[in-house]
């Protein structure tokens, strides 16, 4: 599958920055969902990316480091646990990829806002065209670069937040519904980063 069709049709119709945007950890029990945006330049073809899930943590490591030094622009977005509970997991969602969107810089540090939004699955209120793309981050390769910078991100916050809260092996699980996950909250009980409202049927 060609990676770039999608985006290569949209530079032939005229426009000029396309943004890829993607979430992770919208299922996760614990800790903020994060949603990254990506430009790539016009024809960049970075072989090998993918939807992040078909990559080792190695793999994304790699790729990163290639998107972040090769990419127009970068935007990243979280919503803690604490709106989830209060705004539900889909809007949290969109939220979070509205704040990546909207907050897009180049590498000197300038806000860019892009031509036109390819997004995964969803549509977020934003007044730029859109085109949500059932499994975009395998489909499109600016959605799947925004995967692989979004899994990055949340998997070393969820490094950092096993040092706060090491009762639960966040560093394996990356607050995912694990049995060791599980079995951690009936014990400990839930943390104050805790999805309150996805733990109802465990606790």
């Amino acid at each position: 599958m060609d990676l770039l069709e999608i985006e290569r049709g949209l530079w032939e119709a005229g426009y000029g920055n396309i943004a890829g945007c993607d979430e992770v950890g919208r299922g996760c029990l614990f800790g903020s969902v994060l949603a990254a945006a990506v430009i790539l330049p016009h024809n960049l073809r970075i072989e090998g990316v993918n939807d992040s899930k078909l990559l080792s943590p190695k793999k994304r490591e790699y790729f990163y480091e290639i998107i972040k030094e090769k990419a127009i622009a970068i935007g990243v977005g979280t919503i803690p646990a604490s709106i989830i509970d209060q705004i539900n997991i889909k809007n949290a969602v969109k939220l979070a990829m509205k704040k990546a969107l909207t907050t897009m810089k180049d590498p000197d540090g300038n806000l860019i806002v892009p031509d036109y939004i390819l997004v995964d699955a969803e549509t977020v209120d934003i007044q730029i065209p859109q085109r949500a793309i059932i499994k975009g981050d395998s489909t499109a390769q600016s959605i799947a670069a925004a995967s692989i910078v979004a899994k990055v991100i949340r998997d070393r916050m969820c490094l950092k937040w096993a040092e706060e809260y090491p009762l639960y092996g966040l560093e394996q699980h990356k607050g995912y519904g694990t049995k060791q996950h599980v079995e951690a909250l009936l014990t400990h009980g839930p943390s104050d980063l805790h999805r309150m409202t996805f733990l109802k049927k465990i606790i």
